[in-house]
């Protein structure tokens, strides 16, 4: 296997753990935060339905963490394995925020085994309640660490380049560096929003199942709630993430909306396709790239013209801005009308046809985020550090990469499918309707 193969493979494999591990991870950083509301919404409401329905996400959630925990493992390993040139350059700058990371998880991890054991040992709901506050910070604050990493490679700083070697070496200024706000807050909020639709559309497939149990109607009205604040957070924050590409990654922001010549008042290209150097078939939004770019109608955004070509990224990643752009609208949409339709009594919200684009809305945030990621890694490229490591040469040279891709492709499915057929088989053997009986009996048996 020649340099250029161990190259494309390292890749290939970077790329499909990553996108394995990412669904995981996001659900692992957003369930949290989900439980902790549904338990409080249950305590304030005295509503045994939002009781069970933290108790029930809490089961599930342990088995997509043990999932994260082994990809995630993979990936840590995958660094060192794949990218050692990266890691001997920067990975003493990159060590805190890592070694950061892997102290969050444990602190959510010794938190959730607390809380879980505990379920039936506390008369008073809100002290238990309180034990999921670690938990939610420690997943939250995992991604925050992981992704200032990311951040560092897009905007690399905290230390000087002599010689090719790094040296006045200040982990802290490489933490915040510019890439960081946007980026750490980006992967949070979408982390939410995602594990919000995913739970709804869950909801949403009992009730279309035949399943007319308040219970799953609580669950559908709560998530669509929390996905429509944190899909308007993300619209919010993405406005942000652009004005940062047009200061620190032009290059990036012009190979996303095709913007092939620098000017004045750019217009915002959605869809389409490139064809002998020019946009055809697109929607063309007058100004808009201006206003994205600078806030400012008639400001000037740097084109591709202005870069020279081994720096350019793919230009395909317009594809991938298109995709992650559109379904983050379209759930938007969907979940305003929802949760407006519910508070104005629109019998339509209630129809199945309109609970099956919820359901659809689990599967579609998911290749929204997926197409996220590998917008921010390909976006990157020729770079694996911007400005002063390529990707080129930052890979092994091993002539093995190819078949622990074979491995780690079979070891992923093996979990995937392993994943699923575990929570659909525990839910299904403990519907909610014989969990709340048992719970009565319980209750009843206590009283008497």
């Amino acid at each position: 296997m020649g340099n250029e193969d161990a190259v494309f493979y390292s890749r290939v494999l970077t790329e499909l753990t990553l996108s394995f591990h990412i669904i995981y991870a996001t659900i692992g950083v957003g369930v949290p935060l989900m439980i902790m509301i549904a338990q409080w919404i249950g305590i304030k409401k005295n509503d045994e339905h939002y009781i069970l329905l933290a108790r029930r996400w809490a089961r599930g959630f342990v088995i997509t963490v043990a999932v994260g925990v082994v990809t995630g493992t993979a990936l840590g390993l995958q660094l060192s394995l794949l990218w050692p040139n990266f890691m001997e350059l920067a990975g003493n700058v990159i060590a805190l925020p890592l070694f950061m990371e892997t102290f969050a998880f444990f602190f959510e991890a010794i938190f959730l085994g607390i809380y879980l054991y505990t379920w039936d040992r506390f008369e008073n709901q809100k002290k238990h309640m309180l034990l999921l506050i670690p938990v939610a910070a420690g997943a939250s604050f995992s991604a925050v660490f992981i992704t200032i990493v990311n951040a560092f490679m897009n905007a690399p700083q905290g230390f000087d380049l002599v010689d090719g070697q790094i040296i006045n070496i200040n982990p802290l200024i490489a933490m915040f560096n510019p890439a960081m706000p946007t980026k750490v807050a980006h992967v949070v909020v979408t982390a939410y929003m995602t594990s919000a639709f995913i739970l709804a559309a869950i909801a949403a497939f009992r009730l279309l199942k035949g399943s007319n149990h308040i219970y799953h109607k609580k669950a559908l009205y709560l998530t669509m709630k929390l996905g429509l604040i944190f899909s308007i957070a993300t619209a919010v924050i993405g406005d942000f993430s652009g004005k940062y590409l047009a200061e620190y990654q032009p290059e990036k922001l012009a190979a996303a909306e095709w913007h092939l010549e620098t000017e004045e008042g750019a217009p915002l290209y959605l869809f389409g396709v490139l064809k002998d150097g020019k946009v055809k078939y697109a929607i063309k939004i007058p100004f808009a790239l201006s206003i994205l770019a600078h806030s400012n109608l008639h400001a000037e955004v740097t084109g591709l013209n202005q870069f020279p070509a081994d720096e350019i990224p793919p230009l395909y990643i317009h594809y991938l801005f298109d995709i992650m752009v559109s379904i983050g609208m379209w759930m938007t949409v969907l979940s305003a009308v929802y949760v407006f339709g519910k508070w104005k009594g629109w019998a339509f919200v209630k129809a199945n046809w309109y609970r099956g684009f919820i359901v659809a809305g689990g599967p579609l945030t998911v290749i929204a985020m997926e197409a996220g990621w590998w917008f921010a890694e390909v976006g990157r490229q020729p770079w694996i550090l911007r400005g002063i490591m390529r990707t080129s040469e930052a890979a092994t040279t091993s002539g093995q990469v190819n078949l622990m891709l074979v491995l780690f492709a079979g070891l992923y499915l093996i979990l995937g499918i392993g994943s699923i057929v575990v929570l659909t088989r525990m839910f299904r053997r403990n519907p909610v309707e014989k969990e709340l009986e048992d719970r009565h009996a319980e209750i009843g048996g206590d009283l008497v």
